[in-house]
C-alpha cells in the first residue's frame, strides 16, 4: 500500500480527493492537511509514501512545504496538483523538490499512476506539463554557449541527462542516441553518482538549471 497525505487549502477539493484515492486498491489515506502548515505537523508523525501537493495556500504555500518536506524527509515524495500550469510555478515546484507535477483535470487513474511511479522514485509530469517543459527547452537559443559543467559528466552523460529532462524514458533515449538500454542505464547510473541525484525528478531539475 502507498501511504498518501493530502495536502489543499479548499475543504471540498481535498474531501473529494481523499475520496477519490480511496477507491483505488493499492493507496492508504492516511491523513490530510489544509495548509503547509498543518502538513508539516502531520507528517511529523504520521509515516507517508507520498504527498498531493497544492500549490496556491494560504501561510506556508505548496512550494515551501515541498522544500520542507524533501530537506526533512528525504524519502518522502510530493507530487503537486495545482490548477497551475504556468512556467514558473512549475520551475519552482521542481525545484524544491517535487517529484511530479499535475494539473486538476487530471483523472483517478493518471494520479493514480503518478502516486505509483513517485513512491517508486520516478518523475511523472502529465501531458500539459510534459509539453511546457519541452517547449522552455526548445525556446532557448541555439547559439547560446553551455554552460561548463561542474560535475565531471561526459559529453554522452550530459546528453542523456538532458533527455531525462525531456521527460524521455530509457528505451525512448536508446532509441534517440541509437544505443543500447543497458548502454543508457550505464550512462545514467554514471551521471546520477556524479551530479549526486537519487532519481529522474532530481535529474530534470539539473537538467533544467544546467541548460542541457
Amino acid at each position: 500500500m502507498i501511504r498518501v497525505v493530502v495536502v489543499d487549502d479548499q475543504q471540498v477539493v481535498r474531501e473529494g480527493l481523499v475520496a477519490l484515492l480511496g477507491l483505488l486498491d493499492d493507496v492508504d489515506v492516511v491523513g490530510s492537511a489544509a495548509d503547509g502548515r498543518q502538513a508539516l505537523v502531520l507528517l511529523g508523525t504520521t509515516p507517508a509514501d507520498v504527498v498531493l501537493m497544492d500549490l496556491r495556500m494560504p501561510g506556508l504555500d505548496g512550494v515551501a512545504t515541498t522544500r520542507v518536506l524533501t530537506r526533512d524527509h528525504p524519502g518522502l515524495a510530493v507530487v503537486v496538483l495545482t490548477t497551475y500550469a504556468d512556467d514558473v510555478s512549475i520551475a519552482d515546484a521542481l525545484r524544491a523538490g517535487a517529484r511530479g507535477y499535475l494539473t486538476k483535470d487530471a483523472g483517478r487513474a493518471e494520479i493514480g499512476a503518478a502516486l505509483r511511479s513517485a513512491a517508486a522514485g520516478q518523475a511523472i509530469f502529465d501531458a500539459k506539463i510534459s509539453e511546457r517543459l519541452v517547449a522552455a527547452l526548445d525556446a532557448r537559443p541555439a547559439t547560446r554557449a553551455k554552460p561548463v559543467l561542474p560535475d565531471g559528466l561526459t559529453a554522452r552523460e550530459a546528453e542523456v541527462v538532458g533527455l531525462i529532462a525531456r521527460g524521455l524514458t530509457n528505451a525512448e533515449i536508446a532509441a534517440e542516441l541509437y544505443i543500447g538500454e543497458a548502454t543508457v542505464k550505464t550512462h545514467i547510473n554514471n551521471a546520477f553518482a556524479k551530479i549526486g541525484v537519487r532519481h529522474r525528478a532530481e535529474a530534470v531539475r539539473y537538467g533544467l538549471d544546467h541548460e542541457l
